[in-house]
């Protein structure tokens, strides 16, 4: 097979496997591999929290809420101080694409190469954004808004709620499928070696940075929604 049509196939959502209910619902690899990670944060959050307690926390505690703490502080630098109320939600989407984007050190294929994934995490946080604005404003405020600094503008403005979700989703999903396919084609020209090397920029550096600028951004635009 030629490289071309391996890296077609490799690009390509497959099904992991369909569930013989109703027809048969199909569960793609993206989901499939979402569920894992969600397994995953699930049984540590049981296995790391045992135990916890208010007075005398351990070694492990102590960790734990570090390692929380700084995580938390990623999102709180980047909201104003009336809007640390998102920081958990920011924080918990900054470890979910972390844990997407280098799940493919693992083997597994990026969920987020799929436009899908990415198209759904966009639009969560469009409707987050524009939920914060209307309880700072009130709706008639919210609407008003549009029509800021001038009426002329309005079209511009209301554009923009398509454009911010468009912009989060396609820079994530550009940016993840292009390593992964640049991963892809290095791993059919020299299999041995160098994919490993590279593999510590496009794997991590890179879907790190990914996560960041992806809640770097919701911050910024809940920040605008409520100036």
């Amino acid at each position: 097979m030629d490289i071309g049509s391996r890296l077609i196939e490799e690009m390509q959502i497959n099904d992991a496997f369909v569930i013989p209910i109703f027809g048969g619902i199909h569960i793609s690899e993206s989901v499939f591999v979402t569920w894992i990670i969600m397994g995953v944060f699930v049984l540590l959050s049981i296995i790391l929290t045992r135990g916890f307690t208010v007075d005398n926390p351990g070694k492990r505690q102590q960790m734990v809420e570090a390692a929380v703490t700084w995580l938390q502080g990623v999102p709180r630098e980047i909201l104003t101080p009336e809007n640390h109320r998102f920081v958990p939600y920011l924080t918990s989407l900054l470890i979910f694409l972390g844990a997407t984007n280098l799940i493919g050190i693992f083997g597994f294929k990026p969920p987020t190469r799929d436009l899908n994934v990415t198209a759904a995490l966009a639009i969560i946080s469009i409707v987050l954004i524009e939920a914060a604005g209307i309880k700072k404003r009130g709706f008639g405020g919210w609407l008003k808004n549009f029509t800021q600094p001038m009426a002329i503008v309005t079209p511009i403005n209301v554009l923009e709620i398509v454009i911010k979700p468009l912009s989060l989703c396609m820079r994530l999903f550009g940016n993840v499928l292009g390593a992964f396919v640049i991963m892809k084609i290095i791993e059919c020209v020299l299999p041995v070696g160098l994919p490993v090397v590279l593999s510590a920029y496009f794997d991590v550096f890179d879907g790190l940075i990914q996560a960041y600028v992806f809640v770097f951004l919701t911050g910024l635009y809940i920040n605008e929604a409520t100036e």
